[in-house]
């Protein structure tokens, strides 16, 4: 497919989602099967009923665009799929299996996250306002997706994975919340470069007095 346009990338993007949210309805079961902690299998369900309506949007999408959804094989999403194959492959502990799980399905998310955000972003300057709804809903839902494994891996699978290193007593102090997972803490302000220069305070002063 010629990209010419605008117009051309977004039916370009919209089939590459559908072809990755098939995939991952294709890959869920298997998932669901591998799990053994009760919650991660249940989040797993949860998000292929999830994943399911995802792929519906899509088709209503491509249909106001008056194209086929297929048509094209998300070669990123194949990739990630086949390293969660490998890692069910794995003579692993179960609950060290859950906790690499949760790691693969999470590198599935944040993909998806990324080419949402784009997707929807096409459809905005497109005036597809409509199109860009759906997929913002479908972006909400991914974002929350990810937030929810991170809960499952901190307060289930991991302590399970690593009991005898793990304190209960730092565990209990994590707040896993949506709201305090949506909050990424701000990097440190670089300093002047003139300080740097002229050997005031550099991003090693003090150095001797941590060691």
């Amino acid at each position: 497919m010629a990209l010419q346009d605008l117009g051309e990338l977004y039916l370009d993007q919209i089939r590459d989602l559908y072809s990755a949210e098939t995939q991952i309805v294709e890959a869920l079961p298997k998932l669901i099967e591998a799990a053994s902690h009760d919650q991660l299998r249940a989040g797993f369900q949860h998000h292929l009923d999830q994943t399911q309506e995802h792929v519906r949007r899509l088709e209503q999408i491509a249909s106001r665009l008056q194209e086929d959804a297929d048509g094209k094989t998300c070669h990123g999403m194949k990739g990630l799929l086949k390293e969660g194959k490998e890692t069910m492959k794995e003579r692993a502990d179960s609950d060290v299996l859950d906790a690499a799980l949760i790691a693969d399905a999470q590198r599935v998310e944040h993909y998806e996250i990324a080419a949402y955000g784009c997707a929807r972003t096409y459809a905005e300057a497109l005036d597809r306002m409509e199109d860009a709804r759906l997929l913002q809903q479908t972006l909400d839902e991914e974002a929350e997706t990810d937030r929810v494994l991170t809960a499952i891996a901190l307060t289930v699978v991991n302590p399970d994975a690593g009991a005898r290193r793990t304190s209960a007593s730092r565990l209990a102090d994590v707040d896993v919340t949506p709201s305090a997972a949506r909050e990424v803490p701000r990097a440190a302000e670089p300093l002047p470069r003139r300080d740097r220069e002229e050997g005031g305070d550099t991003p090693y002063a003090g150095e001797a007095d941590l060691r």
